[in-house]
Formats: structure tokens, sequence, C-alpha cells
């Protein structure tokens, strides 16, 4: 699978957004998750642990199974916003570049090449010829032009993704197979961005239907190597070759999604031979998987890619609107314990929004220590204390209570509720815990009326923080920025690096923003997640490269 991004996505469960196939290849924009809809719930009675000849004989070859643990909202490459539907989308649809699995340099995808000015504000896309949409229509200048006024469209619901082109002031058909963006002021991600843009065909879309109710929304139409199929809502999403296909075929000829929005549920019928992809929890890599008969029939793949989990709190909330409550918040959480209880160590402890793994990472960042001694002190100058002596800090004759909000399906929530429940109980809060339906949950956290939250983004290896952490963000209806992180000097920082295109001067930028977020503390930041992914060996070519796997490459044994 290959969408490479820079926009990010938001993710859920937490516990499943590095470890999951549906981050198989790291994009370069990501659309906001991008943590997931979930709107169908499977229970099954147990399964004996085999794969037996009657099932392997019973599957198509060429047919790729996935696991799905969740269900998107929209195929629209434009609102979508949650990861599952950009790693759907990115077999239907190619964008104008790609990167390199290994190397992550730029290549030709539907331009051929491209040019570049001086003074980086016109970027020229050469199209390839002889492109066509799934329906037979030829793909041309005049769809990206559409695209890219579709997204400027203020009606359009894709605030998320507006942001990264609101400095382009126009872009232009020079002629059918040639496309200029200009942009107002530099960016540093702009060749990554203009050569990512969500294409939609035009003769699609440009009709007197609503773009929300377009019926391409369910059955999208692009010009990837795979062309959708049908959506069987709750069971099923199911791709197939797309036998015109410009460039090189892959090998597997269909892509079954299998919308199973329970993990334990997804094991069970993988070990019964009825997937070939998905991701696991660390308790089933480290307990449920390690039988020598497991390992005959599957792959199991662990590697990293950008992104990472966090307690968000939200900066509004009476509660939560002084920064000495927040930075004593974390400190009452003890994430060593809970990196080690639920993910069996299998993940990292990070400090700030960018990938642990690349120079824009500042690793002098000092952590914030297990110190609930030193949390009670912070609380206590933030006007914190029990007066009464029932037990509960209050401040204004207001008690210390709030709720903790996580998505259904989400283990890592559900586990991690009750270790922050008990540590907060101890000084003196009364913390509740509310589980929602994911769409009910999103509503929620759109609309700020939550206290606090277990999320996670992923993103890139080199990634623009501005459409999470910029005050303008807070502002919008459907902002990333959902917690309300405002800060005049974070915000000076983060534009300014926008523009800023020597690497190490941006760098440092960032490296300031970083130190802001970490004295302000709007997340609890927790970590970066080992990728877990199993994979039948019914496939071969199953190689990780650095972007991550890439199923594309695959090949069906016999």
């Amino acid at each position: 699978m290959r969408s490479f991004t820079t926009i990010p996505v938001i993710l859920h469960p937490p516990e499943a957004d590095e470890g999951s196939p549906d981050h198989e290849i790291l994009r370069l924009r990501l659309r906001m998750t991008s943590w997931f809809r979930m709107t169908f719930f499977l229970v099954f009675f147990s399964f004996v642990f085999f794969v037996s000849c009657a099932n392997q004989d019973s599957v198509v070859p060429d047919t790729l199974r996935i696991g799905l643990s969740a269900e998107p909202d929209t195929l629209n490459p434009i609102t979508a916003s949650d990861a599952y539907a950009s790693r759907i989308n990115s077999y239907v649809h190619d964008s104008l570049i790609d990167r390199d699995l290994d190397t992550l340099e730029f290549i030709p995808k539907l331009a051929t090449h491209w040019k570049i000015s001086s003074n980086h504000l016109e970027y020229i896309f050469y199209l390839r010829k002889g492109v066509i949409w799934h329906d037979g229509h030829p793909f041309t200048a005049d769809d990206v032009v559409f695209s890219f006024e579709t997204i400027l469209n203020p009606k359009v619901e894709a605030p998320f993704l507006r942001v990264y082109y609101a400095d382009i002031s126009k872009v232009e058909k020079i002629d059918d197979y040639t496309v200029r963006f200009v942009y107002s002021k530099p960016y540093f991600l702009a060749l990554s961005m203009c050569g990512s843009i969500p294409l939609i065909p035009k003769h699609i879309y440009d009709t007197e239907t609503a773009f929300s109710q377009n019926p391409a929304n369910r059955s999208p139409i692009g010009t990837g190597p795979y062309r959708f199929i049908e959506w069987k809502t709750g069971k099923r999403i199911i791709l197939e070759r797309y036998e015109n296909y410009w460039d090189k075929k892959p090998a597997i000829k269909k892509m079954q999604f299998k919308i199973i929005t329970d993990d334990t549920v997804t094991l069970q019928v993988l070990k019964k031979g009825e997937l070939d992809l998905a991701s696991i929890r660390p308790i089933q890599w480290i307990k449920q998987t390690n039988t020598k008969k497991f390992e005959e029939s599957f792959y199991k793949l662990e590697y990293y890619v950008p992104g990472y989990n966090y307690i968000g709190w939200n900066n509004v909330s009476p509660l939560f609107s002084d920064a000495k409550v927040r930075i004593a918040m974390t400190l009452m959480i003890d994430r060593k314990k809970i990196l080690e209880k639920i993910n069996f160590s299998l993940g990292k402890i990070v400090e700030s929004p960018f990938f642990i793994g690349t120079d824009q990472y500042n690793t002098s960042l000092v952590p914030h220590p297990y110190d609930p001694q030193k949390a009670r002190i912070l609380l206590s100058e933030a006007g914190w204390k029990d007066t009464n002596g029932d037990g509960w800090l209050d401040k204004n004759q207001i008690t210390f209570r709030f709720n903790f909000l996580y998505p259904s399906g989400s283990k890592f929530g559900e586990r991690l509720g009750p270790i922050m429940k008990e540590d907060f109980k101890k000084v003196g809060i009364d913390m509740s815990i509310e589980r929602m339906e994911w769409a009910a949950f999103l509503d929620r956290i759109e609309k700020k009326n939550f206290d606090a939250t277990a999320l996670g983004w992923s993103s890139s290896f080199e990634t623009d923080p501005y459409q999470v952490w910029h005050s303008s963000q807070a502002k919008i209806d459907r902002g990333s920025n959902f917690i309300s992180f405002e800060n005049p000097e974070a915000d000076f920082l983060m534009e300014k690096a926008k523009v800023e295109f020597n690497e190490a001067k941006r760098n440092k930028l960032y490296y300031e923003l970083q130190d802001i977020i970490s004295r302000e503390q709007p997340y609890t930041f927790l970590f970066v997640n080992s990728s877990l992914v199993v994979v039948s060996k019914r496939f071969e070519n199953v190689v990780v490269h650095k972007a991550g796997i890439e199923t594309k490459e695959w090949v069906p044994k016999n």
C-alpha cells in the first residue's frame, strides 16, 4: 500500500496505531486519524487453532484477506479523516508523485517529472499520458485543478486538509497534461503536498449532487492498481485488480477487507486461516502467537513507523487550563509501568509530537518522571487542595472531578483508564471512565465536549506540526487541535518553520517548539508503538522496508 503523506491521521484504538497493517506503508500526507470509525462488533465462540487443508484449499490463491478493525465513514479521499479510509484509498487512487520505499526519495507516479522555480513558489507537474480512471475516462490536468478547488471549498468538510493548501494562490491548467501550482509564499513541504494532493474525477463530482452525498463517496473511482467492487456495511470492502492499470499490475488480484472490530476475534479468524494480514496487540504477540505451528503458517513482522499515542487534556476546561495542573497529571502517570504492563515493553516512551527516529525530534528534552509528590506540590500551587478533609482536592468549592473518555474497541483505553483512576485517587482526584462508540466519541471530541481522552497520531518521517498544534486549528470546525492548545510563541515558531528550507535551521525552530510543548504539557505523551503485523506465508516477497511493508509487491505462492 502506498500513500505517502505528511498530514497526520487520527488513530483508534491507540494500541493499534503503529502496529496496524493500516500503516504498512508510511504516508507523507496522512489524512487525519489519523484514531477510526467503528460501527460493527462481532462475538465469536472460541476457535480451534489450526489452518485446515480444507480452509487452505478453499482460499482463492490470488486474494489477500485483510483484517480491518474499524469501518471508514467515507471513501472520499478529500473528506476521509481516518487511517482506514486512507489505507483503502491508497489502493484505489494514485498520486502525482510517490516515495521510494527505502530511500524515501521522490519518484514519478501520475506525473512523469516536475519542475520547481528557484524561489520555491511554482511547481509544474507533467502528467503521464494514457492514464484512465476506472470508468474509462481519461485523467487530465482538469482533474487536478478540480481536486484543488474542491479542497479549498469551505462547504467541503476537509479543514484538516485545507490548511496545507491555504498558501497556494492558484492551480492552473497549462494544457491537458501540464499543471502548475503557484504559492503565495514558500513552504518547505510544498513538493510533497502538491505531489500527494488527493485526486478525484471531475466528471464524477462536478455535478448538481451535493459533494457529501455523491455515490462515489462509497464506491470510489480512482486511477490506482485496484478498482472498487463492493462495500457491505459492517462486513467487508472488496477491491479488484484493475486490468487497464497504466503501471505494472500487482500479482494479487483481489483485496478483501474483513471488518472485525474485536482484536481477539481477529486473531481467532487469523488462526483459522480466514485472514492473511492483520495487526495484533502486544499480549497476542508475546503470548498467543509464539508456537511452532503458528510460525510455520505466518510471518511475524515488527518495526516502527512514525506516530505516537497520548492522553489529551482539554486545555479550555477549567480543570486543565493551567499548565501546572497538566504537568501534574503527567507526573502522576507512570508511563514506564504502563508500557511494561499493557504493551509488554513493545514501544518507546516519547516526549514530543515528532518521530523519535528522526532529526526533527529534540533528544535533549528532559523526560517528565513519575513523581506523585511533585504533582501534589504543583496542584497545591495551582490552588487545588483538600480544604474540607473529604479526601478530594477542591478549589473555589469545586471538587477536582473529571471524565476520561475513550472509544469502544480500544483495549488500551480500557486498561489505561483504571490505572489512571487509581493513581489519581491517591492524590485526591476523582476520575470517571466513559466508553463510547466511535462515531459518537468523535462527535464529542470535535465539539470539544470532553475533559480527557487517549488517542494517537500517525505522521511521517518529516512532518509539519501546524495542523495539530497551531492555535488557528483550535478555532475551526473539525480542526485537529481539538485539545485547544494556544501559544503565540509556538505559533510563531511553526509559521517561521514552514518557510525555512534549511533543514538544520528548521529543526532548531522545532526544538524550541518542543520545549514549549514540554513546558505546557497539553498532551501527556505516551509511546511510539512497535508495529506488530502478522502475514500469511501463502505469500512471498514479504519485505520490511524503511517505510514499512508493501502488499503490492507480494506474490501468492503456487
